[in-house]
């Protein structure tokens, strides 16, 4: 008792000595499949792992370090990562002094791996009066904008505040600096809410259309320069970043 099947009704194995050795199982079909899976998988671990870090190092007995001891993009490039793994704006939390250099090098790759772009936004509503370009035998550098006053004035795009207050000319204005060195300017506004120095957001409402400074009719003067300081069509810089202003044309000047 106790044993069912007698030494002699063991079931035969044959071996083809023409097999490579070495190897268990075939390979998987589909390498570069179960490769990207790997990499989703290590990925979405580490972003998930980060996330909890903190609540476990302030507890630690051991001295934590201060950096990682490799490059995270050299061990997973952000190119290969597949599109969606990290969420849009994923912030690494505060993991306290001991590993915030760790938690910079991260939030680093993450923003690499799913880089946020500035949000851009027509800057006020209302019916364009005046067009970039030759005006009444000069240059106007900016287009303006007819819409009655307090209408709000949003920031274009997100940015840094140059200016905010009197002008010359403008009356009161305020300019923001882009991410790649363009400048806004928004004249002739009858309140401004932000300062010199503050990062305001795409859409962001910045001040009221007014009728301040050298101005015949309530309206907002908006101008683009470039990097380099010279002004541009406001129209093609807003179309640059995917705007497409809804102003009813008309001929008459502002």
């Amino acid at each position: 008792m106790g044993s069912h099947r007698r030494s002699g009704d063991a079931p035969s194995i044959e071996i083809d000595p023409t097999a490579p050795r070495g190897r268990h199982r075939h390979e998987p079909a589909g390498g570069g499949a179960v490769r990207a899976a790997t990499l989703a998988a290590a990925t979405g671990a580490m972003v998930a792992g980060v996330a909890q870090l903190g609540a476990g190092t302030a507890a630690a007995d051991t001295p934590a370090p201060h950096a990682l001891p490799v490059d995270i993009a050299s061990v997973i490039p952000p190119e290969t990562v597949p599109q969606g793994l990290v969420p849009a704006g994923f912030q690494i939390p505060d993991l306290g002094p001991q590993y915030a250099e760790i938690g910079n090098q991260i939030q680093q790759w993450v923003d690499s791996v799913n880089p946020i772009s500035p949000r851009a936004v027509q800057p006020v509503s209302g019916t364009l009066t005046s067009d970039f370009g030759p005006r009444w035998g000069a240059h106007h550098g900016g287009i303006d904008i007819a819409a009655p006053v307090g209408t709000p004035v949003l920031a274009a795009e997100d940015g840094v505040v140059l200016d905010a207050g009197p002008a010359q000319g403008y009356g009161q204005w305020v300019r923001l600096q882009h991410s790649d060195g363009s400048v806004t300017v928004y004249g002739h506004v009858e309140d401004y809410y932000v300062t010199p120095g503050e990062h305001v957001s795409g859409g962001q409402q910045i001040a009221t259309v007014g009728n301040r400074g050298f101005s015949t009719g309530p309206h907002l003067h908006f101008e683009a320069h470039d990097a380099s300081g010279a002004k541009s069509d406001p129209t093609a810089w807003l179309q640059s970043r995917g705007v497409v202003a809804d102003w009813n044309s008309n001929a008459s000047r502002a």
